[in-house]
């Protein structure tokens, strides 16, 4: 029978690109020469469920590959060789090797590199070596079983053994097949060690109208000749020995006859007894998909789900049924008195609970801990303090604190590259710190919580800290700042956000370039985000990063502009407020400014920049919303303050195209379309941020 696996392609991905995760973060943690065993057991397991995976699907080449780390680190764990730093860099390369493979083939690419072949010479050239792990005196009685177990010598002739003969009983599970598992791609397998033998026993079948075309309901009987151990008999049944019952019986070895002994004295192998393989429990967590068909792209993902999240949005949809079952009743009665009004005002308000209770439930769903997105940077500041030649230790806080998925995906470069920025700008070499009085590993710390609405990440590091001195030089050679101008230090600070700003005397693959912190302040923004910077000179810097929790629902205020509505985010709103005429300055026909306490704040007319007619045309007129703009405070003019309350967000650039100086939309009680207001771009369309900069 012919299975389309082609359907459990995506889960086979999204489990190996986890097995790769899991290889990396544990190869992290080896100490070399002395690994933990049980380490090299779980580096080992998600290499062989890679290669058992990739070859059941046909992915001959990740497959091939695969087998060259498994086989090196079966060496390790069966203490035949002793693992190296070598070894860890190997692994480590393999590790970013195999991902690349997997990426190209979930993009329905082909993949070619330079770098596998030069990995799999190493592999091929290592394994090549003989082990140098000699074996302890106490293994001189396994030496001897052994020897016991072969042919017997005499002084004139000798008899040679030429391998061992296996029979497997292999009693396949009714659901091997739906889980795209073929039994002949595992004969195949075997039939590589050695000699096989297939036999199918009879046995009791259900009737015709009965059969199952998807449930296996067969087994089979094996006979392996073969030079290969039990442990590699095992790994080919690895992949379904959850699933399925298998027993092993070692049979009376094969030999041959040399001359001069006779076969009376040819001594045999003994028989062991049957092994079985228990079943494992299985994980209690469901997995929910995220995209719409099973022929996927790469950028399709999914994420693992508790069954208690799961059965929590079960009893809710159960308790929404029911209300609505309720609210029906009412609605099929001719008349409503009294009392029907009541019901229906009570089940109104049930509704709204419910589907409160749902909604939130629902968004708990995408939470994830940030630990996914802190995994990574272990290996990152590995392989970079190797690269800079600086040690450096990584600290890693609040891994546990849940942020929604599609934010995490995308904050993750942002923190790449301040972290970049910290080792190769902010952490002095070991020599540099000792002749400081400081230690010679540096330290990086990544701390995540949760603050009101929204998650706080923070980069901190205990480096040399920003030098003010040289980048106010660095912005007066680039005409950002005037020859005889004077900043603060946090202004000063401030300009490393700029555009095509750096410090670096040279560009190198980690800096130089002058792009970096101005798109990671941008892309932190188009997640309605904000980051913010402090810095001791001579004792480090730290970065702290504001986020919404999720990017789905916001919190905002509504705004009457003209005829339309607005809505502005709550997080970004300092205050709103009626301003006298006196307070009032004008820079420029289109410019002018408030005075606020001890502060002058830009304002912008909401009504102008989206070419709409407003009843509030000068700033005495209406309402002044004072909003944070890159922790700068900007004043919006509008008519009227409506009400507060959470909306949902829906994508302009999905459902129709990008509009300047709006971030999305949503839509109200009453089914009007409301915008949602974009504070950064609306500065940039005012043409605020090219006058601050002209003023500089």
């Amino acid at each position: 029978m012919d299975i389309d696996l082609s359907q459990f392609t995506q889960v086979f991905f999204e489990e190996s690109l986890e097995g790769l995760e899991v290889m990396e973060s544990e190869l992290l943690k080896l100490t070399v020469p002395q690994p933990d065993p049980e380490t090299i057991n779980t580096i080992f397991r998600a290499a062989h469920s890679i290669k058992g995976g990739s070859a059941t699907f046909g992915f001959n080449q990740v497959a091939g590959f695969t087998h060259l780390l498994e086989t090196l680190l079966d060496e390790i764990r069966d203490g035949r060789r002793e693992m190296t730093a070598n070894h860890q860099d190997m692994l480590l390369l393999s590790v970013d090797l195999l991902r690349n493979m997997l990426q190209a083939l979930m993009a329905g690419q082909s993949f070619e590199s330079p770098q596998q072949q030069e990995l799999e010479n190493r592999f091929n050239q290592e394994l090549s070596e003989v082990a140098g792990v000699e074996e302890a005196p106490d293994n001189a009685s396994q030496s001897n079983e052994k020897s016991a177990a072969k042919v017997s010598e005499t002084k004139d002739s000798e008899t040679k053994e030429i391998g061992l003969s296996w029979q497997i009983d292999f009693h396949a599970g009714a659901d091997i097949l739906r889980c795209g598992n073929d039994p002949i791609l595992m004969f195949n397998e075997l039939a590589e060690l050695g000699e096989l033998k297939v036999s199918l026993p009879a046995q009791e079948l259900p009737e015709f109208e009965d059969l199952d075309p998807e449930s296996c309901r067969l087994y089979w009987q094996l006979q392996l000749d073969t030079e290969a151990p039990l442990e590699r008999i095992k790994e080919v049944f690895e992949w379904v020995e959850d699933d399925c019952e298998i027993h092993y019986q070692q049979l009376p070895a094969k030999t041959q006859l040399v001359e001069g002994v006779s076969p009376q004295e040819q001594a045999p192998i003994s028989t062991c007894a049957p092994v079985s393989q228990e079943p494992q429990v299985a994980a209690t967590t469901a997995k929910v998909e995220s995209g719409k068909a099973v022929a996927k792209t790469a950028e399709t993902s999914s994420i693992r789900v508790s069954t208690d999240k799961i059965d929590m949005l079960i009893n809710m949809v159960g308790e929404l049924v029911i209300t609505q079952a309720m609210l029906g009743q009412i609605g099929q009665q001719e008349h409503i008195d009294d009392n029907a009004q009541l019901s229906l005002q009570q089940g109104l308000e049930q509704l709204a609970n419910h589907t409160r209770d749902l909604q939130e439930s629902v968004m708990q769903i995408r939470m994830l801990p940030i630990s996914f997105a802190f995994n990574r940077f272990p290996r990152l500041v590995r392989d970079i303090g190797q690269q800079l030649g600086k040690k450096v230790e990584l600290i890693l806080k609040g891994e546990e604190t849940e942020l929604d998925k599609t934010v995490m995906e995308k904050i993750v470069d942002p923190m790449v590259h301040l972290v970049r920025n910290a080792l190769d700008h902010g952490i002095e070499s070991p020599a540099v710190r000792s002749a400081k009085g400081k230690p010679e590993t540096g330290r990086i710390t990544l701390n995540a919580f949760h603050q009101g609405g929204n998650i706080v990440i923070e980069i901190t590091d205990d480096g040399a800290g920003l030098d003010i001195g040289r980048i106010l030089a660095k912005a007066r050679d680039k005409g950002l700042v005037g020859a005889e101008e004077e900043l603060s230090t946090e202004a000063i600070q401030q300009l490393i956000f700029k555009p095509g700003f750096s410090t670096a005397d040279s560009v190198s693959d980690l800096s130089g370039r002058g792009v970096g912190m101005d798109v990671v302040r941008r892309n932190i923004q188009a997640l309605s985000g904000s980051v913010e910077l402090a810095s001791t000179p001579g004792k480090g810097s730290r970065f702290t990063i504001r986020l919404p929790l999720t990017l789905a629902i916001l919190d905002g205020q509504l705004v009457r502009v003209g005829e339309h509505t607005y809505v502005v985010p709550l997080v970004s709103i300092y205050e709103s407020l009626q301003v006298e005429s006196s307070k009032v300055n004008k820079l420029s026909e289109e410019h002018e400014v408030i005075r606020l306490r001890d502060e002058y704040l830009p304002v912008i007319r909401v009504y102008q920049e989206f070419n709409h007619l407003a009843q509030a045309k000068e700033v005495k007129e209406g309402l002044v919303m004072v909003v944070d703009n890159n922790n700068q405070k900007v004043g919006l003019l509008v008519d009227e303050l409506l009400a507060q309350q959470q909306v949902v967000i829906k994508s302009l650039e999905d459902n129709y195209a990008k509009v300047p100086g709006v971030s999305g939309a949503t839509i109200l009680g009453d089914g009007r379309v409301a915008l949602i207001v974009d504070i950064p771009g609306l500065v940039t369309m005012s043409g605020l941020n090219q006058t601050q900069e002209h003023a500089a």
